[in-house]
């Protein structure tokens, strides 16, 4: 972890670049620091994945609204502000990404950041995590 996961409407697809919103809002995460200085997120598990809606309802459907849903899954323990900083930064990327769409058409963009505390079960496997520890 951490994931961040992007639901959106499709009729938004023809107006912008998903893959390069996932570039940008993956370099963003791996730009945040906590009050040390310190990485807040391991490069090698940092994920942001987005998918299209096959179905959905925006709105009262009078018009082609679109809508983008983010959520950030991570682990417990990082400062009410360093949270706060790292979802001001992400929804700050992410404005500016859908700017021209915005500007264009009607859309909703939502943020949240989720704290996985108490993980009932939580089990990896990975080569990558080694690819960035190299002391």
């Amino acid at each position: 972890m951490p994931h961040l996961v992007i639901l959106y409407t499709p009729n938004i697809e023809g107006e912008t670049d998903m893959s390069a919103l996932c570039r940008t809002l993956a370099d963003c995460m791996l730009a945040q620091r906590d009050d040390e200085g310190r990485q807040v997120y391991p490069t090698g598990g940092t994920r942001v994945l987005a998918y299209p809606a096959a179905h959905y309802a925006v709105a009262d459907g009078k018009a082609d609204y679109a809508f983008v849903y983010l959520n950030v899954r991570m682990g417990s323990g990082r400062s009410a502000a360093v949270q706060k900083r790292i979802g001001d930064a992400l929804l700050a990327a992410t404005k500016a990404h859908f700017a021209p769409v915005f500007d264009a058409r009607a859309i909703g963009i939502t943020l949240q950041i989720d704290e996985s505390p108490g993980q009932v079960y939580d089990g990896k496997h990975s080569n990558l995590h080694p690819l960035f520890n190299k002391a």
